[in-house]
């Protein structure tokens, strides 16, 4: 698989692509003013202390108060707090934790109001980012994520990621990260560890470390009215998204920014040297986006509806509770043999798609999805199968239920950010009130419809009765879309302007000018 990342930067905020052979799988976005994402920890003051909800409101700064929940404070609390107090009076020096003496866990089941109080300052790191009317969610466990592991102080606890299923791979990690684990720290050995050497993981560990020790340096510091206070940052968007998902896939990163260009090359040459090349400057005059066709796919994968392979679409609704996705065959001709097996195919070629929009706009919360009928079990097996495949794929926490007796299929996927909307519709270009599709997403419908003629190959002659521009569109340059679609169908398609039409009006015509679909 050929793993490309463009990265579009501008005066406000930063565009990620992630492209996978030539696909848009990920889009996130970065702006200069983004003071609260996931992973960054503050020191922080208690607000109001609930009973009734067992959780705490914390100002960390926002409009809205971050929430704090007992299940979220982490059994060493009492360690933390202890920790950080320390550190404020001077009286702790040492930040590697080697000679801390650690407090008794807290109750797991025990109430907020006994080791909570109001005015308080304590350490929380964000969980999950402000979305809508909410605040961020925060935690007091303390995590700092490396390459390849997860730094977790007052722990002793060394864990391996469910994804490495060589047992004994895990148990080598296991005893590699024993040896060199400091006293005091836990450790996570994320997926992309496996089959890494020592000195690799150590340095990982190394880098980790200092992060603490340089946090720990600024909260001592730091007063009790400076509060709320960012001590620890998460790495910028673009190093993040290099940490956390760079393998020997990735051919390409290209960005339109020399800082950034530079930035990359630095943080590469520490986790991959030898991938260091693959990094570009982008200097055309041509938009970053536009060249790897980019803005194309978001105008055709963000709007209500989706359109698939052989004619299949998506309808995507967003409610309050939940997101409901409906699967379509379309009016298509298809080969299979029966009814079964078209609904199989399309459902297969559904998951898929499903499988990319979930990571595409970072849906999140309960999502339905309503597969076509299928009133086989083998069949239902193997789009289950096919689905829990595609999604192994997504880094984000998910569980997937599977078919219910109606056909439905439920997904729960962690939602951290929020969800990525881009409106896609735009003002009638023949002078409507309505909104209507972006006028490119009708060459897909065009490639679509076509395709099915096609195969149904039913027409000696088809004709293509379009506006005037999508003509001009479709017949300019060398090789044109009109000479493309020769070498592809051995079908020669006559392109008829239409002076009559609207922008986004077509038509299929055979031989003897009649309508055909």
């Amino acid at each position: 698989m050929k793993t490309e990342l463009i990265i579009r930067s501008n005066s406000s905020d930063i565009d990620f692509a992630l492209l996978k052979d030539g696909k848009l799988t990920a889009l996130n976005n970065e702006t200069n003013d983004n003071k609260f994402s996931v992973g960054d920890v503050f020191l922080a003051k208690i607000g109001k202390v609930l009973s009734g909800l067992n959780a705490s409101f914390v100002n960390v700064g926002y409009e809205k108060d971050g929430f704090l929940h007992y299940q979220d404070l982490g059994a060493q609390l009492k360690s933390l707090n202890k920790f950080i107090k320390g550190v404020s009076t001077g009286k702790i020096k040492d930040y590697t934790l080697k000679n801390f003496q650690l407090e008794k866990d807290i109750d797991k089941n025990g109430s907020i109001v006994d080791v909570l109080k109001s005015g308080q300052n304590t350490l929380v790191q964000i969980v999950k980012e402000p979305i809508s009317t909410k605040g961020p969610r925060l935690s007091s466990e303390i995590s700092i994520a490396g390459r390849y592991l997860v730094l977790v102080p007052f722990s002793d606890r060394v864990s391996v990621s469910q994804k490495i299923m060589d047992p004994l791979e895990k148990e080598r990690l296991k005893r590699l990260i024993k040896s060199i684990k400091p006293k005091g720290f836990g450790v996570i050995v994320r997926t992309v560890a496996e089959n890494k050497k020592v000195a690799e993981l150590d340095k990982d560990l190394q880098n980790s470390l200092e992060r603490w020790v340089v946090m720990c340096k600024k909260f001592k510091t730091l007063k009790t009215q400076d509060t709320p206070t960012k001590v620890l940052s998460e790495l910028n968007r673009a190093s993040s998204i290099l940490r956390d998902l760079f393998n020997d896939s990735f051919t390409s990163i290209v960005t339109n920014d020399e800082v950034l260009f530079l930035e990359i090359k630095e943080y590469l040459q520490e986790i991959a040297p030898d991938k260091e090349s693959i990094v570009s400057l982008y200097k055309s005059q041509l938009p970053i986006f536009e060249k790897y066709g980019i803005e194309r796919q978001i105008k055709t994968s963000f709007g209500r509806t989706v359109s698939m392979s052989k004619g299949a679409y998506l309808v995507i609704e967003h409610t309050e509770a939940l997101h409901v996705i409906d699967v379509n065959s379309g009016n298509r001709s298809n080969k299979a043999t029966s009814q079964a097996d078209t609904a199989l195919e399309v459902n297969l070629i559904a998951a898929s798609e499903i499988a990319r929009q979930l990571q595409l706009r970072d849906m999140g919360g309960i999502i339905v999805v309503d597969f076509i009928d299928m009133h086989t079990a083998e069949h239902r097996q193997k789009l289950y199968d096919h689905l829990k495949a595609e999604m192994d794929f997504d880094r984000t926490k998910h569980k997937i239920l599977p078919p219910s007796k109606f056909g439905l299929v439920q997904i729960t996927r962690q939602r951290v950010r929020p969800e990525l909307v881009i409106k896609t519709q735009e003002s009638d270009p023949s002078g409507g009130s309505d909104e209507v599709e972006a006028p490119i997403v009708i060459l897909d419908h065009i490639k679509d419809g076509l395709e099915k003629l096609i195969s149904a190959n039913k027409h000696k002659k088809i004709s293509l009765n379009v506006h005037p521009f999508i003509a001009a569109y479709l017949t300019k340059g060398f090789p044109s879309i009109q000479h493309k679609w020769l070498t592809k169908y051995k079908k020669w398609i006559k392109i008829l302007p239409r002076d009559a039409y609207q922008y986004l009006t077509y038509n299929f015509t055979n031989k003897d000018g009649e309508i055909i679909e």
